[in-house]
């Protein structure tokens, strides 16, 4: 399956990013997708090329490129509890760098690239994102309702903004929460703002599950949740893409 390294111009400069997508000279609909806090490696290109052989075209680009290409730190293969508290000391000076503002002038960039590939049919995109990526996804989808047809974020802060970004979606919504991110309460709570909205939703906590769940390359790795993942997200794109799953 083709992928492409890529340099998306942003008003800062440029992300680095890849692109997957089928190998069948179609052009087919667009997948944003916004990785974790650990950024660009390889199990993120094993679900990139994962959801591509679905039928998408799918960009995960470097969201942290204002401080440098990826990797921007030297990660293990393997982030257990013994390394996971040095890790992400080092990330959070990048995290906090990443204002919203600056977030929204890049998804504006992100979703102008796309428009442009010839690979990507015309039509909306999806966006999708783990960890602090969930809620880039959901920012992203908040502030461009015209174009993103849905949005899935995985064990990420979704509710932080509160309920003005969440009352701005249109696109369809899937939240997939770890029990160590989301009490049954919070999950209440945030789910009555999202019928306030009107917005067509999923919204659960995948049991059993700790905070980073989807991402094999942990210690928080949850094979059944990782699945169920893939079975609420490929049914979602496939009916707001129309875009039959394979």
């Amino acid at each position: 399956m083709p992928t492409k390294t890529l340099q998306i111009p942003t008003a800062d400069g440029h992300a680095d990013a890849f692109a997957v997508f089928p190998d069948d000279g179609e052009r087919h609909p667009a997948v944003l997708m916004y990785a974790d806090a650990f950024g660009i490696r390889p199990v993120l290109r094993e679900m990139a090329c994962e959801l591509a052989g679905h039928g998408y075209y799918v960009l995960v680009p470097n969201f942290f490129y204002r401080h440098g290409p990826a990797p921007l730190i030297e990660l293990p293969d393997y982030i257990g509890e013994e390394v996971r508290s040095a890790v992400v000391a080092q990330l959070m000076p990048l995290i906090e760098a990443l204002t919203a503002e600056r977030l929204l002038s890049d998804a504006d960039a992100y979703l102008r690239f796309l428009t442009t590939q010839p690979e990507v049919g015309p039509g909306p995109v999806a966006v999708t994102g783990y960890c602090i990526g969930g809620l880039l996804a959901m920012r992203t989808a908040a502030a461009h309702p015209g174009q993103v047809a849905a949005v899935a974020g995985f064990h990420g802060p979704v509710g932080v903004d509160g309920p003005d970004s969440l009352h701005r979606l249109t696109a369809e919504v899937h939240l997939g929460h770890a029990e160590t991110d989301m009490t049954p309460e919070a999950l209440h709570e945030l789910n009555q703002i999202l019928d306030a909205a009107g917005v067509e939703y999923t919204s659960e906590i995948y049991p059993g599950t700790v905070h980073g769940f989807t991402m094999s390359d942990t210690d928080a790795f949850n094979p059944a949740a990782l699945q169920r993942h893939w079975d609420c997200l490929l049914p979602l794109l496939g009916r707001t893409l129309k875009q039959t799953a394979l």
